[in-house]
Parts: structure tokens; sequence; C-alpha cells
């Protein structure tokens, strides 16, 4: 994709103040090599203006839109499996859009339809199969995510015909001026044999030893992908939750993965196009 200048990527969060935890790293895609050059990483709440998930989810949405000749790779599931007999894609994008109720209510009520369907309380997209990712799209642990970036952030956009959100709107990637794409900074990490925990602290405590340790094992270890100053390295080093570091590995991640798959072969699969796939 050699119209692409610019690489994004969004560590998402659903929380009610979620401007404070997820944040936007901006990549430049540097002529004539295959390196990526971080040149911004901010947290989403400082760019909005707001920490309201309301106003960060549509800033985001709202910056998607206006962006050109721009790729974009973020951390949140953009679709559920298939076995939950949801419909397509846009199908799906409307029943989240039309649920009554909050994003712990819609999980319960996916694993309601789970239990009816299969017996069980959980299934896992085939995607999340191969790419490993921590927790199937609507474990507790991820329903926020998953609720509020499908609702507030992917159907806003969904219907923008310069904007192909990938592996759903594939018919789009020969004229649109920008792609969407599902990351997964963790399953990014496991693929490149780099450690996938013990570089996140929680609660806003400060960044531990073991933290610092995992985390410069992480930059050496991408450091062929990407190009980092020493200070955009010390903010990364610095975030407490590691939430810089993780939008920087969706951007990372992604724009690889899309570089090196058969795209062909996913426009066609009988999955990828309904429930999505994990670019990572």
């Amino acid at each position: 994709m050699p119209w692409i200048s610019t690489v994004f990527g969004v560590d998402f969060s659903g929380a009610a103040l979620s401007g404070k935890t997820a944040w936007l790293a901006r990549l430049d895609v540097l002529p004539g090599e295959t390196k990526l050059r971080l040149v911004d990483v901010k947290p989403l709440g400082l760019l909005a203006g707001d920490d309201a998930r309301e106003a960060v989810c549509g800033y985001l949405a709202d910056k998607i839109r206006g962006s050109d000749q721009t790729f974009w790779g973020m951390d949140f599931p953009f679709g559920l499996p298939i076995e939950l007999e949801l419909g397509d894609w846009p199908d799906q994008l409307e029943h989240v859009a039309e649920f009554v109720g909050n994003a712990k209510d819609y999980g319960r009520h996916l694993v309601d339809r789970t239990l009816q369907r299969s017996g069980s309380m959980h299934i896992r997209r085939r995607t999340d199969r191969e790419t490993k990712t921590p927790f199937d799209c609507y474990h507790y642990r991820i329903i926020y995510q998953t609720f509020h970036g499908m609702r507030d952030v992917l159907r806003p956009i969904a219907d923008d015909v310069e904007t192909a959100i990938l592996p759903f709107q594939y018919e789009r990637l020969g004229a649109c001026r920008r792609i969407v794409v599902e990351a997964c900074p963790s399953s990014t990490l496991k693929r490149l044999g780099l450690p996938h925990q013990r570089y996140k602290q929680s609660a806003g405590k400060p960044v531990e030893d073991v933290h610092v340790q995992t985390r410069r094992k992480i930059l050496r270890g991408v450091k062929d992908l990407v190009e980092i100053s020493p200070h955009r390295r010390r903010v990364l080093m610095a975030d407490s939750g590691g939430d810089a570091l993780d939008a920087v590995l969706a951007a990372v991640g992604s724009w690889y993965a899309v570089r090196r798959i058969d795209h062909e072969s996913f426009a066609g699969d009988d999955r990828y196009p309904r429930e999505g796939t994990v670019y990572a």
C-alpha cells in the first residue's frame, strides 16, 4: 500500500473516563524503507480535551473520518462470533447500537445467547484462536472495549465510502483514503516471541523494575520495525499502565500484518468478513 503515509495505533479503553488510559500513537512510513518512525504518542483524553468516554470516542471517529492516506490499527474487537447468529457484520453493528442497556448488560446478553445455542458461556472467534488473543471478544474484561468500540467508533464511520474497515469492506480498498483494522498488542508480542506479560502496571502505581526490564526487552525486539527517539522512548517507559507502548504495538503489529497476509484469501474466507480478523 504505497499510498499510505501515516500509521496510527490506538490503545482503546471502554472505561467511563477512557481518556486517562486510551492512547494514540502516530507513526510515519519512511520513504523507501520498511521501517516506521514514531512521531507522537499521547493520551486520547488530552487530544480530545476531555477524558469522558463519549468525548474520546467522538474525537476518534472524527479523527479517522478526517484523515487521509492513513492506516489505523485499533486495539478492540471489531466483530462477534458467527455462532451467535447475529447476521453479517453490518447486522452486528446494528445489534450493538440498538441494544438497551450498558456494556455489562450486553456481555451478559451475549453469554445467555451463547448458552442457548451451544451450552457454553463463551465462544472465541477463529481469529482469536489463531492469534492467541488474551480473551474472547465478550469476556467481562473486554466487553466494554467491544461494545463502545463497535457502537461508538466503528458504526459512525462504517458508511463512509472513503474508509475501508477490513476485513469487512475489502470492496472499498481500491478507492479508499484510509484503512482501519483490528489490532492486538499481546498477539503481536506473542508472534514476535517477545514478553507479553509483566510490562503493564495497574491502578496507576509507579512502574516497578520488572516492568522496566520487560519494556526494554520489547523495545529491543521491535527496533528493526520502528524508529523511536530517546524522548519518546522515555514516554513509553514512564507510562505506568503500558498503554502508550500498546498504542505503538497496535500500529506496528497491524501494519506489518496487513503487508504480510494474503488479502484475496481473507476477503473470500467464510468467517473473517463476518466476524473479523486480528491483524497482528
